[in-house]
């Protein structure tokens, strides 16, 4: 067998325990350059070996990959503009703080929201109708944590509520959007929200209940001993409660699917690749809208030019990409056409505090970007 410098990387950061599996692709404008399959997607009694078939929780990569490229769709076919205001869709948001927040703050990641919040311990509501509004209603209440456009805080807030005004423009739910849209017109058979059928059975474990939230939840004040916290395994539904609490369908999280079919997707934000966009349209993927702010950050991405990024210094400037905190990474690369896929599931089978795979995301692409370059 030939050297596969990847592949002995990788298995040396399982060894190191920082995650039990990883699936990785490399791409470029003709397809796959190199991929390849480590560890055990599932340990325990009944293990599941991870293969390039093995289907991960993509968790926050959603957030690019479905709901950033929905907006892209509808900006296309001029159903919004990156400088519509929330505050035009939602009424709730007409306040002094927040009535000129717009669709381009909340893919840039400067609203002003707060990072975080664990929604499921504090709003009602019977169904995800309900739910959904309840939330969007919590976020116009909360104060905001930085004035509008003045640094970068990276937050679920701004995805979720993305995800309900694209809801609410088109009437239809993120899931039957992206399923129309994205997945069937690109022939993926392995990405989903929600798997069914004898997709469950392919997808890696991730925590054993969500016993990371809810110590966060806990150092915020929450009260969470009366919560129905799961206490399994989690695998085959969305290991994000916030998510699973809208019925496992939101813009923040809730995706799942392969390494080969992740670079699929990836292909849709370059100009000389995609099959769903307006070639001009990809470039909001690249510019810098955050300039003068603690990131760099693009339309739902962050740029490589950001120095404490993963990518910093290893990729152009230019490249753009995003994690997802079951231990996912994305990197796309426009200068070189490259794309990279590194597909983990940290979150299983270890104690807290979970592994910390900045190291480990950065060493992958040094690896992978000289590969056939």
């Amino acid at each position: 067998m030939p050297f596969d410098p990847i592949q002995e990387f990788i298995e040396s950061r399982i060894a190191a325990g920082d995650f039990p599996s990883a699936v990785w692709a490399v791409g470029d404008e003709n397809g796959v350059v190199t991929e390849g399959a480590a560890g055990f997607a599932v340990e325990g009694g009944d293990p599941l070996r991870a293969s390039i078939d093995t289907i991960y929780d993509l968790a926050s990569l959603t957030k690019p990959l479905v709901t950033g490229l929905l907006f892209a769709i509808l900006f296309d076919s001029g159903q919004v503009c990156l400088e519509d205001r929330v505050s035009d869709r939602f009424e709730e948001f007409v306040t002094p703080d927040k009535r000129d927040i717009t669709f381009e703050d909340l893919l840039a990641h400067r609203s002003g929201f707060e990072a975080w919040r664990p929604f499921y311990l504090e709003v009602v509501g019977e169904g995800r109708d309900e739910r959904l509004k309840a939330i969007v209603q919590r976020i116009a209440e909360l104060p905001l944590a930085a004035p509008r456009g003045s640094r970068v805080i990276y937050s679920d807030l701004n995805f979720i509520l993305l995800g309900a005004l694209i809801e609410k423009i088109t009437g239809r739910r993120l899931d039957e959007l992206a399923n129309e849209f994205i997945f069937r017109p690109l022939g993926l058979e392995s990405t989903c929200f929600l798997p069914s059928g004898s997709l469950p059975g392919r997808i890696a474990a991730s925590e054993t209940g969500n016993a990371y939230e809810r110590k966060l939840s806990e150092e915020m004040g929450f009260e969470t001993s009366t919560y129905d916290w799961r206490a399994e395994v989690i695998r085959g539904e969305v290991h994000d409660e916030n998510c699973r609490f809208l019925g496992g369908v939101s813009g923040h999280a809730g995706v799942f699917s392969t390494a080969r079919e992740t670079l699929v997707l990836a292909r849709q934000f370059l100009a000389e690749t995609t099959k769903l966009l307006k070639h001009e349209t990809c470039g909001i993927f690249a510019a810098d809208i955050t300039p003068g702010l603690d990131q760099a950050r693009s339309a739902a991405f962050q740029l490589a030019a950001t120095v404490d990024s993963s990518a910093h210094g290893v990729v152009p400037d230019s490249a753009f990409g995003h994690l997802g905190f079951t231990g996912t990474t994305l990197w796309i690369d426009p200068e070189n056409l490259r794309f990279y896929i590194l597909l983990t599931n940290r979150t299983h089978g270890r104690e807290l505090p979970l592994a910390d795979l900045s190291k480990v995301r950065n060493a992958f692409l040094r690896i992978a970007s000289g590969i056939g370059a």
